[in-house]
């Protein structure tokens, strides 16, 4: 009697492997990502006739590190059962299994997500500038809604909200055991209504309530305006499908209102949550001349890109600061991450908030989709801020600004009958204009980040202008 290298009889075997064949042999079927399945019947043929021949049959088995684990599956089946029958209230199956689906990705990390209808409307909406609520990007920490920024000019901004809160009740409901879309849920309402936040914030020694009216949000990712003349400003507050557009323009006209090319630019990126990882990119790619912006890391082939800039800087070579703190994420790192590694601009404010990672929006059907990490983010340098975030290259913290001694010194120019500086120039008036000076701080006065990189900025322009002196 002839036995096969299973050592099962022919016979014996030929009834076993026709089922067997249809689970032992994944790989034909694994390899081929579309197109027709290969003939599962047809691989059976082959196999009974070499079984019958008497010829030696190997059969590949599945790998068990890549099984699903059956005895999980047990467990999963079990748990769903002991609901089914005995949880206070009937549980229709599509509930329970939607719950599964979220939290098999809202354990995965904290921005992967399940997207029901009202969910995936609303993020298309977000990404538009348009969208109804409180105006603030928030994300899930220790099972609590944190605050990653308030968006500019909303109502979260104007009641007091801060990047870096900690939201521990929406209104009576506690946040503890809330999925991120349903506490989003409940901040997205009627225009008009209030919800009352109750926030854990450092340096505070209990918890604080703040009311915020919900309201229409529309968000305007550009903002520009001169500082001085000369030196030029443009605040964006969030990357949108349109961004990377208006930051262009923005500078363009700001070159206009100049009269010329600018001798500096400031970047406030400060609460900006992130966005859109192409906005982004062309905000880089115009500030550059060349060379890599970012790069991304994932397990498939598509979370695999890379961005390099195109020839061309819109500002023409003019020095820039950016300027960053803890409520700078995501696309606004990557910015300030290309900018740095770049040599092309300096990072000035605080630690940013560390997230490198990148979102995917998977449609399922027309209405429901999951939201999930796909991939790793990567500065030009290789740097992955994931969790660490940018550290500015001149740390400065936000800080309120008193003049000590405004009014200027008593000098020679006071003297009566003082000599003048053989320039035909009475020293009397520069003295009036230096006392004006003092008075008027100018737009970036009120703001400590803001005047300091306006300072450094200066700084480097009269150097660059000596340098060509020099030459």
């Amino acid at each position: 009697m002839k036995r096969v290298r299973c050592k099962y009889h022919a016979v014996i075997a030929a009834a076993l492997f026709s089922v067997a064949c249809l689970i032992a042999l994944p790989a034909p079927v694994q390899a081929q990502e579309a197109g027709e399945a290969p003939d599962a019947s047809e691989d059976a043929r082959q196999l009974l006739e070499a079984i019958a021949e008497g010829k030696n049959v190997e059969i590949r088995l599945p790998d068990p590190e890549k099984q699903l684990p059956l005895e999980d599956l047990r467990k999963f089946t079990e748990v769903f059962s002991r609901i089914k029958a005995a949880y206070v209230e009937e549980v229709d199956d599509k509930t329970l299994l939607e719950n599964a689906i979220k939290g098999m990705l809202g354990g995965l990390d904290p921005h992967s997500t399940y997207l029901g209808p009202k969910a995936f409307e609303e993020l298309e909406e977000s990404t538009t500038g348009e969208f109804g609520g409180l105006g603030i990007e928030v994300g899930m920490e220790d099972g609590f809604i944190k605050v990653i920024a308030p968006i500019d000019d909303t109502p979260a901004e104007e009641a007091g909200v801060k990047a870096g809160d900690l939201i521990i009740k929406l209104g009576e409901q506690p946040v503890k055991g809330l999925s991120l879309e349903e506490a989003v849920n409940i901040m997205r309402g009627k225009p008009g209504t209030t919800l009352t936040l109750t926030i854990l914030r450092d340096g505070e020694s209990a918890p604080i309530e703040i009311d915020v009216e919900r309201a229409i949000i529309k968000v305007t990712s550009t903002k520009s305006r001169l500082i001085e003349n000369g030196y030029g400003y443009v605040r964006l507050t969030q990357f949108q499908s349109e961004t990377g557009q208006e930051f262009v323009d923005a500078i363009e006209k700001l070159e206009q209102a100049n009269n010329g090319r600018l001798d500096g630019l400031v970047i406030d990126l400060r609460n900006n949550p992130g966005g859109i990882l192409q906005a982004a990119v062309e905000a880089a790619d115009a500030l550059l001349e060349e060379g890599l912006i970012v790069y991304t890391e994932g397990r498939i082939q598509s979370s695999r890109l890379r961005f390099s800039a195109q020839p061309g800087d819109v500002t023409d070579g003019a020095p820039i600061v950016v300027l960053i703190n803890g409520g700078s994420a995501s696309a606004s790192e990557i910015l300030a991450g290309a900018l740095q590694d770049q040599g092309r601009a300096v990072i000035m404010g605080t630690d940013s908030f560390g997230k490198g990672s990148v979102q995917t929006v998977i449609p399922l059907d027309d209405t429901h989709a999951i939201k999930m990490t796909t991939a790793r983010y990567y500065t030009p340098d290789g740097r992955s801020i994931q969790a660490k975030g940018i550290k500015p290259d001149i740390e400065v913290k936000q800080a309120e600004v008193t003049e000590v001694d405004s009014e200027p010194f008593f000098t020679e120019a006071d003297l009566s009958g003082h000599l003048d500086n053989g320039e035909g120039k009475p020293g009397g008036d520069e003295r009036g204009d230096q006392r004006e000076a003092a008075e008027d701080q100018g737009p970036a006065g009120a703001d400590y980040q803001l005047r300091t990189a306006l300072n450094l900025l200066k700084g480097l322009h009269i150097l660059g202008k000596k340098d060509v002196e020099a030459r």
